[in-house]
Order: C-alpha cells, then sequence, then structure tokens
C-alpha cells in the first residue's frame, strides 16, 4: 500500500482515519438558526468534546492513526500564495466577490496564524468580528437578522460527507445544502496541497458539478464494488457521472445503487445500511417493502464509455453475486421492533463504523442493536453519545477512513 489513500472496503482493518474534533462552530447555533444550519438540536459543546475524545482514543487504543482534518487543513495551507487563493475563494463562496466585505475579510482572516485562520471560518465569522471601512452595499445582508459575514459549519464533526475514500483515490464532494458545501473546498487543497496527498491522489469526482453526492451514500464493498445510495443528498445523475470516471480509471466494475427514502430522517445510506462483516449487514426495516425487498440497480461498464443499469428488487441477491457469497445476513436496527427500530435509527443504530472484519464501532445509547450484534457474533465497541448524536450522524458519519487493509 504505497498510495496515501488505500480503502477497497468497508470492513478491512482501520489503519488511518480523518476526524474533526467539534469547536466554537458548535456554539454558533441556536434555535432560530437550527434548520439553516442543519441540525435539529444544539449539542453541548464541553460534553461534546470530550465524547468525540473518547471516540478518537477508542480508535487510537485499537492502533489506528487518527488525524483531523481542520489540522490538515492549517498544514495544506502552510504556503503564503496557497492561502490567499484559498481565501479568495472561501470568502467568494461565503458570498463576497469582490468589495468592501470581501477586503476586510481577507484581511481579518489573513491576520491569523495558520491554524487559527482555519478554526475561524470553521466556526464563522460574526459581523462584529470584523471592521468594514467604506461600507458598499454587498455590506448590507439580505437577511438583517443573520449575524454572520460567514456561516459556521457545525456539521464539520461529519467528516465521512465531504469527500469519500474509493481505492488509491477519492471522491471530493459536491455537498446538497449550501450549509455545507463549503466544507469540500477545505478538502480540496488538503488533497491539492498537504505534503502528504499532493500529486498523490486521483479524484475521481471533483466537486465543480451541479448535481451532488454526499460521502454517506458512498461505501465501499470489496475492491470492485461500490454501494451509493439514490438518497436525499445524492441525486442518480451523481451516481452515472462517478461511475464514469470509476469504470475508466479504476478497478470498479459495479456499482449497487440503492433507493432510501428521501427524507432527513435517512438522510443518507448509512445511516439505513452499513457493512459490518464479510457477509453481514445492518439495516433498518423501513427501507425494506413487506417481502425485504428494496429497489436498486447495478451499473457496470458497458461498450465505448456507456453503462448498463439492470433493475432489481432483492438487495440479498444482488449482495450475494456482486460479493460472492453464498448467504448474506441482514441485521435488523432494534431487532425490527416498531418502536425500537425508528427510535435507535434516529439515533444512528444502524450508522456502525467497522474497523475489522465483524468489529464495528457504535453508540451505546442504542442498546438492542448492539446486543443484537453480539448475538451475531459481532464485537461491538460502544462509544458515548448523548451530546454528538444530537447532529443526527454517528460513528461511520464522524469518520472518514485514509487508510484500511485489503481483504480480497
Amino acid at each position: 500500500m504505497t498510495s496515501p489513500i488505500h480503502v477497497t472496503s468497508e470492513i478491512g482493518k482501520l489503519k488511518t482515519v480523518m476526524l474533526h474534533r467539534p469547536g466554537r462552530e458548535i456554539e454558533n447555533i441556536t434555535p432560530d438558526y437550527m434548520e439553516r444550519l442543519l441540525f435539529d438540536d444544539i449539542p453541548y459543546l464541553p460534553i461534546a468534546q470530550e465524547e468525540h475524545d473518547y471516540f478518537a482514543q477508542t480508535l487510537r487504543d485499537q492502533g489506528i492513526e487518527v488525524l483531523y482534518f481542520e489540522k490538515l487543513a492549517a498544514e495544506a495551507l502552510a504556503d503564503e500564495n496557497v492561502r490567499h487563493e484559498f481565501l479568495d475563494r472561501m470568502i467568494a463562496e461565503s458570498g463576497y466577490i469582490a468589495g468592501a466585505t470581501k477586503e476586510a475579510l481577507m484581511e481579518y482572516l489573513s491576520s491569523m496564524n495558520v491554524q487559527d485562520m482555519v478554526n475561524k471560518i470553521i466556526e464563522g465569522v460574526r459581523i462584529e468580528d470584523v471592521d468594514i471601512k467604506n461600507p458598499d452595499l454587498q455590506s448590507v445582508s439580505e437577511d438583517t437578522d443573520w449575524p454572520f459575514l460567514m456561516d459556521p459549519m457545525p456539521n464539520a464533526y461529519f467528516t465521512r460527507d465531504p469527500q469519500a475514500s474509493i481505492g488509491n483515490g477519492i471522491s471530493i464532494n459536491r455537498m446538497t445544502f449550501k450549509a455545507r458545501q463549503r466544507e469540500s473546498l477545505i478538502t480540496e487543497y488538503i488533497i491539492k496541497h498537504h505534503p502528504r496527498f499532493a500529486g498523490k491522489v486521483p479524484v475521481w469526482r471533483d466537486r465543480n458539478h451541479a448535481t451532488h453526492i454526499e460521502g454517506g451514500d458512498e461505501l465501499v464493498l470489496s475492491s470492485h464494488v461500490l454501494a451509493i445510495g439514490i438518497s436525499q443528498r445524492t441525486t442518480a445523475d451523481a451516481i452515472q457521472d462517478i461511475a464514469k470516471n470509476l469504470f475508466k480509471d479504476s478497478n470498479y466494475d459495479t456499482i449497487i445503487a440503492i433507493h432510501i427514502p428521501h427524507n432527513h430522517a435517512m438522510m443518507h445510506l448509512d445511516t439505513v445500511f452499513t457493512m459490518i462483516n464479510y457477509d453481514q449487514f445492518t439495516v433498518h426495516p423501513a427501507i425494506l417493502d413487506e417481502d425485504g425487498k428494496v429497489d436498486n440497480w447495478v451499473l457496470h461498464p458497458g461498450k465505448d464509455g456507456d453503462i448498463t443499469i439492470e433493475h432489481h428488487t432483492n438487495i440479498k441477491e444482488v449482495l450475494k453475486k456482486a460479493l460472492n457469497k453464498p448467504e448474506i445476513d441482514l441485521i435488523a436496527t432494534g431487532n425490527g421492533d416498531k418502536i425500537v427500530a425508528p427510535r435507535e435509527q434516529w439515533n444512528d443504530g444502524s450508522n456502525t463504523l467497522a474497523i475489522a472484519p465483524g468489529e464495528v464501532v457504535t453508540y451505546n445509547r442504542n442498546y438492542v442493536s448492539n446486543d443484537l450484534l453480539r448475538k451475531h457474533g459481532i464485537l461491538v465497541h460502544e462509544v458515548r453519545s448523548s451530546e454528538l448524536s444530537r447532529g443526527r450522524g454517528g460513528p461511520r458519519c464522524m469518520s472518514c477512513p485514509i487508510v484500511r487493509e485489503d481483504i480480497d
């Protein structure tokens, strides 16, 4: 494994992972701003940080190298010219292409050391933080009650979504909602300019698209098979686009596109379906009909760069064929109970992070699902979850694998 990115499965022993420790951006959420910032509740930051540190240490205790998104970003922006270009683009994507507000933001952020600058961008810049000389019309916010010149990024601790490691490459994602779109600009600069990654990582799909895809919908099932959710946050067009690039330039020859309900409770495929062993998956029963079926489409390379698409409904049979397994064990969130399953799914009972075949990290609050996993032979590491879970994302959402051992 000579590439700095190497992920050929969901379950290979995890060697390196990227996290973001929640910061002061969490404290820039109020009840009035929650919907715009994609939150249903406001985590209590000191406890959220303690829980995140516990999560990170749980991974380190298993020999996993933990990298931090915000630190990689600062290291990638060490060069002054790169940093200036990044600020220019970040401020433009925050709504200021030219004028007095942009100039004031450039001066304000440029005056900081690099790590403080990155942290402040993620935290958000309030109107009173910046002295705007000679204000112009752009200095007058359309929303006079909105207190930020640059919005906070409270979703940044869900590092799974702005990017996804696939094979030796990465997708740098066009996010669906404005609240998250700037996160992947930071990823772009890490991949282009951090010495660990610069010039060494193919980009399967960049963020410069109208259609959108997010990492929570991208599951690497093997060295040649992906599953991608058609969800609230990933479009069918984006799936076909990344499929063309992967089929042309990588070893991937099979993509299983799985349709899930387009709602906030099931925003990504990994909130309802994750791979945890060679032949075992967690599944929220609400995505299956009464016969255990779900609409899915299998994509393969066709002739002259075309793609063939086959519609199926029996997800077990599709997985058995794609992964060459005699049987597939689908483990129901909350043991399929009508009350327990939706309650634990709401708190990410299906969002399991596999750190080795048959070994996972889960939230401790989902005790029915965790007990069921153990009964199916899975080794479960539980992490604390009272505040982190308020963001509607679990251990898989909070982690972007960078290197895994091969399982094939």
